[in-house]
């Protein structure tokens, strides 16, 4: 047996061992975001997307940045045009970040 087959086997028996005792525990999703103060870059209602340039939501770990989020209801976005001033909350949801609510 090659060493990588003997490492891989006592690394899956470690796994296994650290799941069945509860020490193995996934990574937990952020929190939702406190609301936060950004300005609509781009909008992309067909898509579902929209583009914010923002300060630090350290709830996400997201330092200051213009990002594109996802929307959980497009027509959250529909009013909304570049250089609105808005103020949103967003998660991460399945490794994506997400607007939950975003008003002007």
């Amino acid at each position: 047996m090659s060493r990588i087959v003997r490492f891989l086997s006592s690394l899956a028996a470690v796994v296994g061992i650290a799941l069945a005792m509860g020490l193995w525990v996934a990574p937990a999703e952020a929190a939702p975001s406190s609301p936060v103060q950004g300005e609509v870059r781009r909008v992309d209602p067909d898509g579902g997307r929209i583009t914010l340039k923002h300060g630090p939501i350290p709830e996400l770990e997201l330092p200051a940045m213009t990002l594109v989020y996802r929307v959980q209801d497009k027509a959250l976005i529909v009013p909304l045009k570049p250089g609105d001033s808005v103020v949103f909350t967003a998660d991460r949801v399945d490794g994506q970040y997400v607007i939950i609510s975003i008003r002007r």
